[in-house]
């Protein structure tokens, strides 16, 4: 017997088009196969984020059935302002968010020193990522000064689907109006590690990462292997290379006369880092820096694992 969870799993995933993603997968592996320094590159890429995109399963409120959201920057919804003598809100908007930053330009205009800018309190509305979920309200006191090149943070309780932000300012009287920059942070998108098209999206990210390095070898590879996560009955070129010495029978790369090898364990703890890890490092200096600390960090952990 289906439960009704199970039913609901299902039913999800058959309102994602399996079969045009894997149409795609086979059309890409076909443009690269057939070009002559001339890819389409930008092209490619749109189809491959598009595919990505309902793989995930987005839904209309911009959250996703097989992926969540994690405090790894994806980019920025910025505003700058000129705050006055007197007392000033300041105000932003942005989806999808977990950070505020405030930044003193080290200039206003191009040679003038920027001016010091006193911070008073932040209050956020936003609305939590939880389906149904009702607004919410943080505030957060400062009651401090900012200096030119400067910069302050705040961190949101939750990430927020939507936020607005206000923030309470005014400049000294003494020195006249100063500029201040606010951001919010928005979250990058994480894939379920348990997605039942979590292959095909590893696939589809590699197919991203080769058209960035013109490496049709690579964009073919992980194309075809894409077509055949998504369509298991897909003839596949990428075929992997079985050694001669192999016991008719016995399970690939358990050679005749050895017992199988021990495997690692997908354990769900280290699956998720593993995602979380390679995410990190495709994308900026400081974020890839991270990505191979926390690498490092995994490989001593699964090191001083008892066998």
């Amino acid at each position: 017997m289906i439960t009704i969870a199970a039913f609901a799993f299902l039913l999800a995933a058959a309102d994602i088009p399996v079969a045009r993603v894997a149409e795609d997968a086979r059309a890409i592996d076909r443009v690269a196969e057939a070009s002559k320094r001339d890819l389409p590159r930008d092209l490619l890429k749109r189809i491959v984020n598009d595919d990505i995109e309902l793989l995930r399963g987005r839904r209309a409120d911009g959250t996703y059935e097989f992926a969540g959201f994690e405090r790894f920057e994806k980019g920025r919804a910025s505003r700058s302002f000129s705050v006055p003598t007197h007392d000033e809100t300041l105000e932003v908007h942005g989806s999808f968010v977990y950070k505020l930053e405030i930044v003193s330009p080290s200039r206003r205009l191009l040679v003038t020193r920027n001016r010091k800018v006193y911070l008073d309190h932040v209050e956020i509305d936003y609305v939590p990522l939880q389906s149904g979920a009702t607004l919410k309200t943080q505030s957060v006191k400062i009651e401090d000064w900012i200096d030119a090149g400067q910069t302050r943070s705040v961190d949101f309780q939750e990430i927020a689907r939507e936020a607005t932000v206000r923030l309470f300012a005014h400049s000294d009287k003494k020195t006249g109006y100063g500029n201040v920059d606010l951001s919010l942070v928005e979250a990058r998108v994480i894939d379920n590690a348990d997605s039942p098209y979590a292959d095909a999206v590893a696939s589809a990210k590699a197919v991203l990462r080769g058209l960035d390095h013109d490496d049709i070898s690579s964009i073919r590879a992980m194309s075809q292997r894409m077509a055949a996560d998504l369509q298991p009955n897909t003839p596949c070129a990428v075929q992997p290379t079985v050694p001669a010495a192999v016991q008719p029978g016995a399970p690939a790369g358990v050679q005749a006369g050895t017992a199988p090898a021990q495997g690692l364990a997908a354990t769900p703890d280290i699956l998720p880092e593993l995602q979380a890890i390679e995410d990190l490092l495709t994308g900026t200096e400081a974020e890839r820096r991270d990505g191979m600390d926390r690498l490092h960090q995994l490989i001593r952990k699964l090191r001083n694992q008892p066998h």
